[in-house]
């Protein structure tokens, strides 16, 4: 069976997850237990918070660096996963067994070539 790769991004409130500690922990671990044995789930990590974070833009040859994301952010921005799956819905209905996805939103995206890496 041919599978596709898909980057997930975890969304969050501003100010973390809704879930208890110790409730966020367990369904993470069960996920992350069920991705690596199904061959589902790679790369991922959270990430640090918006105090740490940078923005950076080149503009007319000038690159400028600048604090955080942009203040209009309503979610935050609080992790990623690479998955392998048959299908989206199929990386759907394993994303929905993330703490993210009841704390917060899942953004799954199919991951493609270059136009320039193509046979075409």
């Amino acid at each position: 069976m041919t599978t596709q790769q898909y980057l997930v991004l975890h969304l969050t409130d501003a100010d973390g997850s809704a879930l208890a500690e110790g409730e966020d922990r367990r369904m993470l671990e069960s996920w992350a237990d069920e991705g690596v044995e199904a061959g589902t789930v790679g790369l991922g990590s959270p990430v640090a918070g918006r105090d740490r974070a940078k923005s950076v833009v080149v503009r007319d040859g000038r690159t400028i660096v600048t604090d955080g994301p942009f203040p209009e952010f309503k979610e935050w921005f609080a992790g990623y996963d690479i998955l392998e799956a048959e299908s989206i819905e199929q990386a759907a209905a394993y994303m929905a067994k993330h703490p993210t996805a009841l704390a917060g939103r899942v953004l799954i995206l199919p991951t493609v070539e270059h136009s320039w890496e193509t046979d075409d």
